[in-house]
């Protein structure tokens, strides 16, 4: 399906974005140099990910890290205790605590995105993303995995999820590029031509 995408003409664009703010880079490169010193990078990734989902599920704690009503202090504890329940290493703890006393929680998302391109970098491993308007099956994304695969020359670690505002078709960011082959995407494009005609 996505060597179909690209191989078509004008089937995807593709954008240079970058998900992680200077502040997260920075966050991210300190916390990936303390893991590599402690020797605990996996499972610091490991609970970043973890973390990632559960901001993804939970509109509570979406709220808890945005809201400019709870102060850095109230942003500290709920975060902390997040980290003390789910079980995380207490670098990870200390990481979370630290972003949000420095009032950084808006680039927490960044800073986790930043760490894990850090450590597959440290690994050899390219990651890409997969979003979709729907969930993929199993041999769908094995498509997408083999299309990926051939693409960069390497295996990519693959992580998927669903957003039902694309209508159909699939994004997918590897590293800093973005290729979009969404429904909603070429709508728009569409949308933008008519407007200048």
């Amino acid at each position: 399906m996505f060597a179909a995408i690209c191989n078509a003409p004008g089937g995807y664009q593709v954008a240079d974005e970058t998900k992680a703010t200077d502040a997260g880079q920075r966050y991210a490169q300190s916390l990936f140099e303390l893991t590599i010193e402690n020797g605990n990078l996996a499972k610091v990734e490991a609970d970043l990910k973890s973390l990632k989902a559960m901001i993804a599920d939970s509109a509570d704690l979406r709220r808890l890290i945005d809201s400019p009503a709870f102060s850095a202090e109230d942003k500290g504890k709920g975060l902390v205790a997040v980290a003390v329940k789910a079980g995380f290493d207490m670098l990870t703890t200390k990481f979370l605590g630290l972003v949000a006393a420095n009032g950084r929680t808006a680039d927490l998302l960044g800073a986790i995105s930043a760490f894990v391109e850090l450590s597959a970098k440290h690994r050899g491993v390219v990651t890409a993303e997969v979003v979709s308007a729907a969930p993929l099956s199993s041999v769908q994304l094995k498509g997408v995995q083999t299309a990926l695969a051939q693409a960069l020359g390497k295996t990519p670690e693959v992580s998927t999820r669903v957003d039902p505002s694309l209508l159909g078709g699939l994004k997918v960011r590897v590293g800093s590029r973005l290729f979009d082959a969404s429904l909603r995407s070429k709508l728009d494009s569409l949308k933008f031509a008519l407007k200048r005609a």
